[in-house]
């Protein structure tokens, strides 16, 4: 599937691309592109299928993902970009790492969902079945626990305002297959790749006191890592280490 694209920031600069999360859409970088990082590349951001204005239709795999991806950026005329992916965006970057490491230059690696317990991609999935609308932005945040009791609501609103449509009752909306998302949870169970996949020059930047990457798996990749960063605050690290996680970025890709 060709993947509904933005592209941003200068059109000169070496091309990036952005992966988004679970829920997300191409749209959720933009404040990081505008502020940050698009003063030196050119940036491609993707809806991801079942996400924003790309198709809805399954097979919502990982592989499928993957595949979507490799032909969206084929259509770009990209080759090897640099690639960045947060959460499930991390975790699909793992895949692609592992099956086509030829089309990645560089690497990051943003609070990738590694892989989680059966029973708490149970859980998440099964939030999702009966979710998709919340009556206000207040709400939807309070479902959400990877936004923590301290996370600023109308910062956070700001960032996200665009992900929503309000409906005629007044309620609100998400942008995604509910179905969709439900079988990225599920599979969010299996093992990612094998560590000694990452072959590329790669940087994992995670929150330690969310907890989403593990000791475990921190200790088995990183072998394989050029970098590991350490920033404060919980999964949304960009609304909760905005600074952080784009000097850390930005230093990475840089590199020669």
């Amino acid at each position: 599937m060709l993947l509904e694209t933005c592209e941003w920031g200068n059109p000169d600069g070496p091309p990036v691309v952005l992966v988004h999360g679970v829920g997300s859409h191409a749209g959720s970088w933009r404040k990081v592109v505008d502020e940050r990082w698009g003063k030196r590349f050119r940036i491609i951001a993707f809806d991801l299928r079942g996400h924003g204005s790309s198709g809805w239709e399954p097979p919502w795999t990982h592989a499928t993902y993957v595949d979507d991806l490799l032909e969206s950026v084929d259509a770009l005329g990209l080759d090897r970009p640099d690639w960045v992916g947060r959460s499930f965006g991390g975790r699909l970057m793992l895949d692609l790492a592992a099956r086509a490491p030829e089309r990645i230059r560089r690497l990051a690696l943003l609070e990738p969902v590694v892989q989680i317990p059966a029973e708490l991609a149970r859980h998440r999935a099964e939030q999702e079945l009966t979710g998709g609308e919340w009556d206000s932005f207040e709400q939807f945040v309070a479902s959400r626990e990877n936004l923590g009791p301290d996370v600023d609501v109308e910062k956070f609103k700001a960032e996200l305002a665009d992900e929503f449509d309000t409906l005629p009752d007044g309620r609100l909306k998400r942008r995604t297959s509910q179905a969709a998302v439900v079988s990225i949870f599920s599979e969010f169970a299996a093992p990612a790749p094998p560590p000694e996949t990452l072959r590329v020059p790669a940087m994992l930047l995670y929150a330690p006191a969310f907890g989403l990457v593990t000791p475990e798996q921190l200790e088995a990749y990183r072998p394989y890592l050029e970098q590991v960063v350490e920033v404060p605050g919980l999964h949304q690290i960009l609304t909760t280490a905005f600074d952080e996680t784009a000097d850390a970025v930005e230093k990475f890709l840089l590199a020669p």
